[in-house]
């Protein structure tokens, strides 16, 4: 696929390393020489130097036979402009655009019809706030992934000594929780996937993702670890667009506290959220921490735009008695220390979390989610079956019949609105969602042409 990406920022450079990896025709507009040779000398990608949202910058970068524009630079007005331009000189058939003021969001209308001709709108602070709201409403998970409308969740969880699967092999699950399906999708072990079979022994401090409907998961994180109880006090130190939005999404069942160091910004949180209170203040003020007795704050997140802050206010945090500290991190260095060293429970990498829109839209085949997992390394995956058993790779067959690569398993199916967690005689039919786990990444192109309909294939 031909790909022009306008912004060599960290989610325009994060989505040209996750698009070259995979053989895919990639060229990069940005204005800073220097950034666009950093990428040149890691990345097979062509750079051209200037303004997005120019045309004869655009011509410059093939958009003229391109078969999408990602439009990522850090002014939405250039974002909708350029893809405006794309649109009415180049009729390029998919414009993604990342939009991060609200005041645009709010206004649908805009993006109606062919007003701005915008066919995806990507917003990072809205995916990030979701990804923070549902480890929340999940405790004791290291990551929730929504499938099929919420239908269907892959859920990440570390195996804890004293959990009652802890030890044993993983059939015995069935008998742990009876009437409840689930399947285990993945298992890493001292950062190794183990591809998860019914004699494998789940070992304390294995990463275990699994698949089930969204109201067994707290049955089944159960069995891997002591189970947390439902969190009641949070605490956002930072309140910009992310803090904001996520107290606005958690203030009516949650005791919500924003720590904002600009007196303005605070000032301004105090008049639009309704139950948070806003403390103007410095997060990383050991005082005030024990002053809003940190010690009994079930979760305390880092969401300032400063990577440093963050680790070290939520380390205090956590040293002071927090309950489950996370922390927003840009720097993917950072992400991988943190996260190794254990300093911090969970690493929120905004790229990670915004990837996985864009892979969706990239994508062959009809797929209409990806989640971006490991930072970067594995996909989960949900893809809709077409087709029949004559021009389908996958409709008709058993799931033990299916050619799938290396490292990937089916977790699950959703049909209509019933969840069906596979197994192995379980039989695909024609628009069923199947949500499936890919270890390697690398592999995605062999689930891509499973999925697509042929004539003639056999």
């Amino acid at each position: 696929m031909k790909i022009v990406i306008l912004g060599a920022g960290q989610v325009g450079s994060t989505v040209a390393h996750n698009l070259a990896s995979e053989a895919n025709d990639i060229t990069i507009v940005d204005t800073r020489p220097q950034i666009l040779q950093e990428l040149q000398d890691r990345l097979d990608v062509r750079t051209v130097i200037g303004h997005a949202s120019h045309p004869d910058v655009l011509i410059q970068a093939g958009a003229e036979d391109a078969e999408m524009i990602l439009a990522v630079t850090n002014s939405d007005e250039t974002n909708m402009v350029a893809c405006q331009i794309a649109y009415t000189l180049f009729h390029t058939p998919t414009k993604i655009a990342r939009i991060r003021a609200m005041e645009y969001l709010s206004q649908p209308k805009l993006f109606a019809q062919e007003a701005l001709p915008i066919d995806v709108l990507i917003s990072p602070e809205e995916l990030v706030t979701t990804y923070i709201q549902r480890l929340i409403e999940h405790p004791g998970a290291l990551q929730v992934l929504d499938f099929a409308e919420g239908r269907v969740s892959l859920v990440g969880v570390r195996a804890y000594y004293g959990g009652p699967l802890v030890g044993h092999e993983l059939r015995q699950l069935a008998k742990h929780v009876p009437g409840i399906d689930t399947r285990v999708a993945a298992i890493y072990r001292r950062g190794a996937a183990i591809f998860p079979e019914g004699h494998t022994i789940i070992e304390a401090d294995d990463e275990v993702f699994f698949v089930a409907a969204k109201k067994n998961i707290r049955a089944i994180t159960s069995e891997l670890r002591k189970l947390d109880k439902p969190y009641k006090r949070v605490i956002i130190a930072g309140g910009g667009n992310i803090g904001k939005r996520l107290a606005e999404a958690l203030e009516s069942r949650y005791q919500v506290k924003i720590i904002e160091h600009n007196a303005a910004r605070a000032q301004h949180l105090s008049e639009v959220l309704d139950n948070t209170i806003v403390l103007r203040a410095d997060a990383a003020d050991e005082e005030l921490l024990i002053e809003e007795s940190i010690e009994n704050t079930d979760v305390f997140c880092t969401l300032t735009n400063d990577d440093e802050a963050n680790i070290l206010s939520a380390m205090l945090a956590k040293r002071l008695g927090a309950r489950k500290v996370m922390s927003l991190i840009n720097r993917a260095s950072y992400v991988d220390l943190v996260e190794s060293s254990g300093i911090i429970d969970v690493a929120i990498s905004p790229q990670q979390v915004t990837i996985g829109a864009l892979l969706t839209h990239v994508r062959r085949g009809d797929v209409v989610a990806v989640h971006s997992l490991r930072r970067g390394a594995a996909e989960a995956i949900e893809a809709v079956a077409h087709g029949d058993h004559a021009n389908s790779r996958v409709v008709g067959r058993r799931i033990e019949e299916l050619k799938l690569p290396e490292g990937c398993t089916i977790g699950a199916i959703v049909r209509g609105d019933e969840v069906i967690i596979a197994h192995h005689d379980t039989i695909i039919e024609a628009e069923d969602h199947v949500i499936l786990f890919l270890v390697d990444k690398r592999r995605v192109h062999e689930v891509e042409r499973l999925f697509q309909v042929s004539v003639t294939f056999l």
